[in-house]
């Protein structure tokens, strides 16, 4: 498969993890343009309470005022990702996909799909049916019923076939933190964890370990499509 590096940063503030990542992006796309070599990334991370609102987001999706975000010891952001508002926090594995599309076989719905496939065969390893909604990115339970439920968010940002930006994945997360927001701008439909639908708390490590060789092994699959 093409090299691919995979970097841990830990637990670290969103605003940081948005800046590093465009230290990575924006070499990749001038390398691509001059069709030097680039090195695909994945990164994993978790951050401190934050909202991110996507390019195509309402503002009327975050529920709080500044005021009431340093209650609750959140931030908020507008970003350059696709999609609408969306939470990240602790117990939740974030993963930041750094990739030149074209050299995997990609085009983006194909790669938002693999995305979706990686969470759904994660889940599946944990005995939880998960699943993709028409309407909609991300993984998704109980999908088109009353009980339909969000584990994972998806929003990415493009330019050249470089990816950046990815997806959240709901392992250990307080799920109350999205009571104050309409979760990529639905009002109708739920949110949940791993640790929820278990009833009990995960291992990140054990999560974040299959979450990635999921996501290489499914990378490995397109690039041999060619």
């Amino acid at each position: 498969m093409n090299k691919l590096q995979i970097e841990q940063w830990g637990v670290i503030p969103y605003a940081e993890a948005w800046k590093k990542q465009q230290l990575y992006f924006d070499p990749m796309v001038v390398n691509k343009l001059q069709q030097k070599e680039i090195v695909n990334r994945i990164v994993l991370c978790q951050h401190p309470h934050v909202y991110t609102l996507g390019k195509s987001g309402r503002d009327s999706n975050m529920l709080l005022t500044e005021e009431q975000l340093k209650t609750i010891d959140a931030t908020l952001y507008h970003t350059d990702r696709g999609g609408d508002i969306t939470y990240h926090g602790p117990g939740q594995v974030v993963c930041y996909p750094l990739l030149d599309l074209e050299e995997f076989n990609l085009g983006l719905r194909s790669y938002i799909h693999l995305l979706e496939e990686a969470v759904i065969r994660v889940c599946a390893s944990y005995g939880i049916i998960a699943d993709r909604a028409d309407e909609a990115t991300g993984v998704w339970l109980d999908n088109n019923k009353p009980t339909a439920r969000k584990i994972c968010a998806i929003g990415v940002r493009c330019s050249r076939h470089i990816t950046m930006h990815g997806l959240a994945f709901n392992v250990n997360t307080d799920l109350a933190y999205f009571n104050y927001i309409n979760p990529c701008g639905f009002i109708d439909k739920g949110v949940t964890s791993l640790e929820k639908e278990l009833g009990k708390s995960l291992d990140m490590d054990e999560v974040e370990t299959k979450l990635i060789e999921e996501i290489k092994s499914l990378l490995t699959k397109a690039s041999e499509n060619k």
